[in-house]
């Protein structure tokens, strides 16, 4: 009886998987209209070809998309609605229910199961819009829910696919509920460690994108899709306001700091796929990759001014540039989820000597390397993914300092470097801090609280910047090369006062003479570096951190110090 269990639904259904016969297919483009008919790309993945316009697509279909061919195992397939309420408007949710049903070939809106993307196993959740515009009610709720905890008790990463309208109201506070339910498994989930994807596609709004939807680990959404809390109707019905064509649409999010990433739907399943290997890695780095780095030779030493010019020219790798050398793959993850994503800092996941690591660096084209509060929070948002999926961090510093502007204090700066550097501190993986260029104030040090600091011998590491000294001392900023020497800037000087680990040696006349050779002197470093810190075990690890910087300072007795000047003066006389 069991067996027959799906074909007997399916008959009362009416279709034994898609429902009713599907809509008239259209025939051009709503936003360009192209001709779709010839276009590969509309029949595989139905997108426009000529503008990229994304039609939304069935539930079961975007499943075919990605996972691998016949892996997809349903789960909870024949939970479905009752009626609580016993709801009524035009027509009863009864009759609301079956009809959707019959028209979707779905019991409700959400498919559920478990399969593989690229071999790796994930435990899968799958709205269907067309199914009372994905609105999550309780068999909604409970199929979100149970997905996490299959996670959880499979040990396997999560991946959800909003299209939902929101709460259903034909359930009430049960359905508003959901919202409450769904967000605590998903947070099961980040306690436990597991990682997981939420994927927002056209439209994402209301109580599905104000609980587990925008709880992931990394948050993708499809070009052009609709996401917002409330809807453009809503808010104009309700507050009398117009949204522009632009807002809530993903692309205005993603620069506003709410999404990590806009995939168009051909590359989803291989971005997919690549954060999947990143983030549940755990293999170590590559022995044939290991080679020693070698520290610069004595040579005649420069003068500091002339090292600061060398570690300011603009011809000198930037953070990417590096990140392209150093890695062998890397996904770039957006914004602070709270106002806004900062070029000035790049952050994200990738793979390095064989190993996943996470990388956040300070770019010099983003506002010439002056990060934000909302550069800081991005940047430890990615810290906390590496310290939850252990991942080794690598950073990269080249900054004159934070933007010192209105902006910045309305929205935290202070706040916000603190908290990285808070965030590194207790960090449970190993930690390697890269000076490529000028590090200047606490702007630089927000990413250099680390268990070994490294400087390419060009670098710089300051307090101030040299002109901002003589400015202050002596209301004079030409005299920065007499203050950059008193200010023991240059990675030697500060190797010699035990404040970095390593000098990294540059080819002759500086890392942008030969950028690649840089990289490869660089990653040596780096890799000897966290090949040893891999060993330590975190708790000896964290310990050794904190009192690397614990140390830091020197100091003497209040006594000692003033017997020595009066003893001093006395000998003069």
């Amino acid at each position: 009886m069991v067996d027959r269990l799906p074909n007997l639904v399916s008959a009362i259904l009416g279709r034994r998987e898609g429902g009713e016969e599907a809509p008239p297919e259209p025939t051009t483009c709503p936003q360009c209209g192209a001709e779709l008919e010839p276009q590969p790309d509309y029949k595989r993945y139905r997108i426009c070809g000529r503008c990229g316009y994304h039609f939304r697509i069935p539930a079961r279909q975007r499943l075919n998309l990605l996972l691998d061919p016949g892996s997809f195992r349903e789960t909870d397939r024949w939970l479905a609605s009752a009626d609580p309420l016993r709801f009524t408007d035009k027509v009863s949710y009864h009759e609301r229910l079956w009809e959707a049903q019959r028209r979707t070939g779905l019991t409700e809106a959400v498919i559920t199961g478990t399969g593989t993307i690229d071999g790796q196993p994930v435990v899968v959740a799958v709205m269907e819009f067309e199914f009372l515009g994905g609105s999550m009610g309780s068999v909604v709720g409970e199929k979100i829910a149970r997905t996490f905890e299959r996670a959880l008790r499979r040990k396997e990463p999560a991946i959800t696919v909003a299209a939902s309208g929101g709460a259903r109201m034909q359930e009430g506070m049960l359905s508003l509920m959901q919202m409450a339910k769904t967000a605590a498994a998903a947070r099961r989930l980040h306690q436990a460690r597991i990682p997981y994807i939420s994927v927002l596609t056209d439209p994402t709004t209301g109580g599905v994108l104000a609980s587990f939807a925008s709880l992931g680990d990394v948050l993708v959404a499809e070009p052009g899709a609709l996401i917002g809390f409330s809807g453009p109707r809503v808010i104009e019905q309700t507050m009398g306001q117009k949204l522009p064509p632009e807002a809530q649409r993903a692309e205005f999010l993603l620069t506003h700091g709410q999404l990590d990433l806009v995939v168009p739907r051909p590359r989803l399943r291989a971005t997919l796929a690549e954060l999947l290997r990143l983030l549940s890695a755990r293999s170590g780095f590559t022995p044939a990759a290991r080679r020693l780095a070698e520290e610069p030779l004595k040579t005649e030493v420069e003068s500091a001014w002339e090292v600061v010019q060398r570690a300011r020219d603009v011809r000198r790798p930037t953070a990417r540039a590096f990140i392209g050398y150093l890695l062998s793959s890397f996904i770039e993850l957006h914004g602070d989820r709270l106002y806004a994503d900062d070029p000035a800092v790049v952050a994200g996941v990738g793979e390095f000597a064989g190993r996943a690591v996470a990388v956040i660096g300070q770019e010099r084209t983003g506002r010439d390397g002056r990060a934000m509060p909302e550069g800081y929070r991005k940047a430890r948002r990615v810290m906390s993914l590496a310290g939850k999926f252990g991942l080794p961090l690598i950073t990269l510093v080249d900054t004159p300092g934070a933007y010192p502007g209105l902006e910045s204090e309305e929205r935290g700066l202070a706040a916000s470097i603190a908290e990285c550097l808070a965030t590194l501190s207790e960090l449970p993986v190993p930690t390697v801090a890269v000076v490529t260029g000028e590090g200047a104030s606490g702007g630089a040090l927000a990413l250099a609280l680390a268990d070994r600091i490294i400087m390419l011998e060009n670098a710089t590491f300051e307090v101030i910047a040299p002109e901002g000294a003589a400015a202050i001392l002596f209301r004079d900023a030409s005299r920065a090369a007499e203050v950059a020497a008193a200010l023991r800037l240059t990675a030697r000087d500060l190797k010699e006062l035990g404040l970095i680990d390593r000098v990294v040696s540059e080819p002759g006349g500086g890392a942008h003479v030969d950028p690649a050779a840089a990289a490869r002197e660089l990653r040596s470093a780096i890799l000897a570096e966290l090949t040893e810190l891999e060993r330590v075990p975190v708790g000896r690890l964290l310990k050794a951190r904190y009192e690397k910087f614990r140390r830091v300072g020197q100091y003497e007795s209040y006594l000692r110090s003033t017997l020595g000047r009066v003893l001093g003066r006395r000998l003069v006389r």
